[in-house]
């Protein structure tokens, strides 16, 4: 087992699995957001779909990853960044980026979704922002 996983599960008080292991691992060695049929290709065909979306569901229960709404209504899921989340906070007021070509979703970190203010009785739980244009790497 990668020591790195060991330790980041046991810091959100996640017992190991395979599982978790290698789809923890799939999230750290992409550099783009991921969708459930992503992650399915890349581990072990020994895990199911079932078993997939319940690692996916407890790694955004727990504050390893979060959820992004595509354009097309799908999700996909990116890590959070060290330290900001937890089970009871997500910290993702951030820009989400879909490159109309190759298809990748990132997280831009430095780009903030400005404050908004709700009319009364409306309560705020989450914010998407999805941008599409052209990622750097397809416009060269």
């Amino acid at each position: 087992m990668n020591k790195e996983t060991k330790t980041a599960l046991k810091s959100f008080n996640l017992r190991h699995t395979d599982c978790r292991e290698e789809v923890l691992n799939t999230f750290v060695n992409s550099t783009a957001a991921l969708s459930h049929s992503d992650i399915e290709s890349s581990v072990d065909e020994k895990y199911d779909r079932v078993t997939i979306y319940r690692t996916l569901k407890t790694f955004m229960e727990k504050g390893i990853i979060h959820r992004i709404l595509d354009a097309e209504g799908g999700s996909k899921y990116a890590l959070c960044k060290e330290h900001e989340c937890s089970k009871e906070v997500h910290h993702h007021d951030h820009v989400h980026f879909k490159c109309n070509d190759c298809g990748d979703t990132t997280c831009l970190e430095s780009v903030h979704i400005p404050g908004i203010t709700l009319p009364d009785g409306y309560q705020r739980e989450d914010i998407n922002l999805l941008i599409e244009g052209r990622c750097p790497n397809c416009q060269n």
